[in-house]
């Protein structure tokens, strides 16, 4: 009784630790032990099972064996035939090579069970006589732990398949190179260099936000990759810091980023009444300075998405100011784009026109007012323009909410007496000073 109570506080102890559960436990428990049985009498090759009860603590074996007819087994001539033929046999004509420690006929299980049918399994008792050998026990020991490992295996891989594409929490336990290894609760996951955002230093023990991007089986168990390069990231930020975005009342229609230095997206309200642009930078810009220093000071540029390609266009190459746009065959536009304008347009070495290609899906040629050709694109390539920090309409609206807040707080704030005599006491110093110079 003690073993058994023993056995019972060991399970639940793993089941704890491991994430996994009891009845899995079980499981494997009982499959060790039946593969000790085999290992024990020599039952090599049968198909022996066992059952545990818990209650108890006692063991039952059976030999299941599959029950066949001659219609479902091969002849002497037939294996004869398969021998010299090279011809591969349909799996609806295939059938079985009769072994006696894994199949029975029919006639034969008939007189152990009355209702035994042919295609179904016969499940005779085995008896285990006394306590296992030494070689059975590290046999039972070695499938334990391989069974163990393989359902903490497959326990990991459910629990996280849900969450791939989602926003997870990890700390840097090792770095082996340039890969990262964070630690995200029952499982470690790997920063690869390319999901690197550039120019970002990893410490051990220091927090991140990640993306699960997903998970790919390996022998040594699911690889859980993850990242902080993909441009869903950006997306999936905005849905943690703007309500309205989880709600779905604003939705991000597309996004183009390079990773590190600037991120484009493209955003519509599916609700009258509601700002797209003022709901992702929120009040004062607080949300999106929640996103920015998320991704360590990554630019951001939002806009707004038009249906209507050419205004598109005209919003994605946003700060520069688009004189017209030209739409031409198999989505190619040229952008007419006035001369002080050029730098902004094209971006520090084709940045601004690149992401908004990516951002429209088209192609964006840009072509100065009044030039007869759009710029070759090795020569966006070559311009050098400033920083900007935040598109002009964001910054504007970021302003106004100010303006309007503190003009706000002069009128429903009112002064305190300790304010009220304050000008009164910095006049008398002034006085006092005043004195003093005399």
């Amino acid at each position: 009784m003690e073993d058994l109570k023993a056995l019972v506080t060991a399970v639940a102890q793993i089941a704890e630790e491991k994430g996994i559960e009891k009845e899995a436990i079980l499981e494997v428990i009982e499959v060790a032990l039946a593969a000790a049985l085999k290992k024990d009498t020599d039952r090599k090759g049968e198909n022996i099972q066992a059952k545990l009860d818990t209650k108890t603590g006692t063991v039952e074996f059976w030999q299941v064996l599959d029950i066949v007819d001659d219609s479902m087994i091969y002849s002497e001539d037939e294996l004869e035939d398969m021998k010299e033929s090279e011809e591969e046999i349909p799996e609806e004509e295939r059938k079985v090579r009769f072994n006696p420690k894994k199949h029975i006929l029919i006639e034969e299980a008939i007189q152990r069970d009355k209702n035994a049918a042919a295609g179904e399994e016969l499940r005779l008792s085995v008896k285990a006589e006394g306590t296992y050998g030494r070689i059975a026990a590290q046999t039972a020991k070695q499938v334990i732990l391989q069974r163990l490992k393989e359902v903490e295996r497959n326990s990991v891989l459910e629990e996280y398949k849900d969450k791939e594409g989602e926003i997870i929490s990890g700390t840097v336990q090792r770095i082996e190179g340039r890969n990262i290894f964070f630690d995200i609760g029952k499982t470690l996951g790997i920063l690869l260099p390319l999901e690197q955002i550039p120019g970002e230093h990893y410490r051990i023990g220091d927090r991140y936000r990640l993306i699960l991007k997903s998970i790919e089986p390996s022998p040594r168990g699911p690889s859980i990759l993850l990242s902080r390069a993909y441009p869903k990231f950006v997306t999936k930020l905005f849905e943690i810091e703007v309500p309205e975005v989880s709600a779905g009342q604003v939705e991000v229609k597309s996004i183009a980023r390079e990773a590190g230095y600037r991120t484009k997206l493209a955003v519509v309200a599916n609700e009258d009444g509601i700002d797209p642009i003022g709901a992702m930078v929120g009040q004062r810009g607080t949300r999106v300075m929640a996103v920015i220093n998320s991704l360590n000071g990554e630019k951001i540029d939002i806009i707004l998405w038009d249906e209507d390609p050419e205004q598109f266009i005209i919003n994605a190459l946003s700060p520069a100011k688009i004189t017209e746009v030209k739409v031409m065959d198999k989505e190619e536009a040229i952008a007419v784009v006035p001369e002080d304008q050029l730098s902004l347009a094209i971006g520090k070495g084709g940045q601004n026109v690149r992401l908004a290609a990516r951002l429209t899906g088209w192609k964006i040629d840009i072509q100065a007012e009044g030039a007869s050709a759009p710029i070759p694109e090795e020569e966006l390539e070559k311009v050098e323009v400033e920083e900007v920090e935040e598109p002009k309409e964001v910054i504007e609206k970021i302003e106004v909410i100010t303006e309007e807040e503190s003009a706000k707080e002069e009128i429903t704030e009112e002064p305190t007496e300790e304010q009220k005599e304050e000008p009164k006491k910095k006049k008398v110093k002034v006085k006092k000073e005043a004195k003093k110079k005399k």
